[in-house]
């Protein structure tokens, strides 16, 4: 892929070697956002497997961290602030969401005007007002008298706090698969190509606004290749193929975009080879990876990892801007 030059940056490439056995999974998610652990029991967990280090990328949320981070002392675990955020797209050629894993230096969770206006850009990106929106869109396409009446009854919004209160994808999918649909018709009505489908997210300008602010947040695209794998996949349904997320990356480095996820559950060998054959064409500095954990049973934590040395690199470009 060839980009114009002044979207190509000028770093070292990222993950050299590892020089120990010290690994790291830094992308997961608490049931702050629509895991199932609590903070406290995702670092439990890491310490059991013998990671060195695990990220907390809630969707839209920083809310986890405090806890995250005692527990990390308490279990002599690094905990690495993270929060994976929703963009929204409608293009002719895309019509859904991106997510950017976004890094942060604990110190910023003390600061009133960082926690405040990170409150404000996130609230943008989901709540009532989009749960509404896709409810009345779900119903009166795929509910009773619908186009596809594939619903005995509408789905409201009680069902989804059912399983959560910050509601995202997963919990229209956990409600659906209650009322006894299966995993392809659940695909059809709540993925990227429903004819039901509103976008959650915000629009990369409230993100253009905000990142000067705060340059140390460290920015990493997150599972770009997942649309691309081969074969059925929770990770597949949500995400487009390699192609879209080509047309779209210029947007994100002209956010100051510093890598990409390449170790990821629905990235093959070779896919991941892409992502990071990209990181050093466009001049990034990450690689990172992470197991995208939900819970402990179908995302489990720990399925993918990256050295520890990915996260100093982190750490250090998070040091160089503060």
């Amino acid at each position: 892929m060839q980009l114009p030059k002044r979207w190509r940056l000028n770093h070292p490439v990222a993950n050299t070697p590892s020089m120990t056995n010290q690994r790291a999974d830094l992308h997961n998610h608490t049931n702050h956002s629509d895991g199932e652990y609590t903070p406290e029991a995702l670092v439990a967990r890491a310490a059991e497997l013998g990671l060195a280090a695990v990220a907390i990328t809630d969707h839209d949320t920083i809310d986890a961290l405090p806890r995250a981070l005692q527990a990390g002392k308490e279990h002599g675990v690094r905990v690495v602030c993270g929060v994976e955020i929703t963009t929204r797209f409608v293009e002719d050629f895309f019509r859904g969401s991106l997510h950017l894993l976004v890094y942060l230096p604990p110190e910023l969770l003390l600061r009133e005007d960082f926690m405040q206006q990170t409150g404000e850009l996130l609230a943008l990106g989901r709540g009532q007002a989009l749960n509404i929106a896709r409810l009345e869109a779900l119903n009166a396409h795929f509910g009773p008298g619908g186009v596809e009446p594939l619903l005995n009854e509408p789905l409201q919004e009680k069902h989804l706090l059912e399983h959560g209160t910050r509601i995202s994808r997963r919990h229209f999918a956990l409600a659906l698969a209650q009322r006894g649909l299966d995993k392809a018709a659940i695909t059809h009505i709540i993925g990227n190509d429903s004819p039901a489908y509103v976008p959650s997210g915000m629009a990369l300008s409230a993100l253009a606004r905000y990142l000067p602010r705060w340059p140390q947040l460290v920015r990493v695209l997150a599972h770009p290749a997942a649309g691309s794998f081969p074969e059925e996949s929770h990770y597949k349904e949500v995400n487009p193929k390699w192609d879209v997320i080509e047309c779209l990356l210029p947007r994100f480095l002209e956010l100051g975009l510093d890598g990409l996820e390449a170790v990821y559950p629905a990235h093959t060998p070779q896919w991941e080879q892409k992502v990071r054959d990209t990181v050093k064409e466009l001049g990034l500095t990450l690689a990172t990876g992470g197991s995208d954990c939900h819970d402990m049973d179908h995302r489990p934590l720990g399925k993918c990892s990256v050295p520890i040395e990915v996260v100093d690199q982190i750490e250090a470009l998070q040091s160089t801007r503060s």
